[in-house]
């Protein structure tokens, strides 16, 4: 059995097509939204004011025993304002995060974003590894 073909249209004498349905939106006066800020380093707002980091801060990641999933360990936090770190990184992160005794587990691979985050925050000696 052969197929049925489908009948050709002549274009060749055709006009051209005149109507622009965008053509009204040009002279509303419509401005383009504006463009979202660049995605850079996190910015460091809402810290405690007399925040001190004492000790080195150790930021890495870690993978075993937590079933193929990543977190990123930060180590060296002032107990003090720990809780209060925690929520902020969560935020400014954009990630999950909980207490692990002393230390804050981040989920996901986070090292340089949380590295610099600490730097900004006034955390002069920050060591990352991967």
């Amino acid at each position: 059995m052969a197929k049925k073909q489908k009948p050709v249209v002549d274009t060749a004498g055709a006009q051209k097509l005149t109507h622009n349905p965008f053509a009204a939106l040009a002279g509303a006066g419509a401005e383009p939204p504006p463009a979202p800020p660049a995605a850079a380093t996190p910015a460091v707002e809402d810290a405690p004011g007399d925040l001190s980091f004492p000790n080195k801060v150790t930021v890495r990641r870690e993978k075993k025993g937590r079933g193929g999933k990543t977190v990123t360990r930060v180590q060296g936090l002032p107990a003090a304002h720990r809780e209060a770190l925690v929520h902020r990184l969560k935020k400014t992160l954009g990630c999950g995060a909980s207490l692990d005794g002393e230390d804050v587990l981040l989920h996901g691979a986070l090292v340089d974003r949380a590295a610099d985050w600490l730097e900004g925050l006034g955390a002069k000696r920050v060591s990352r590894s991967a």
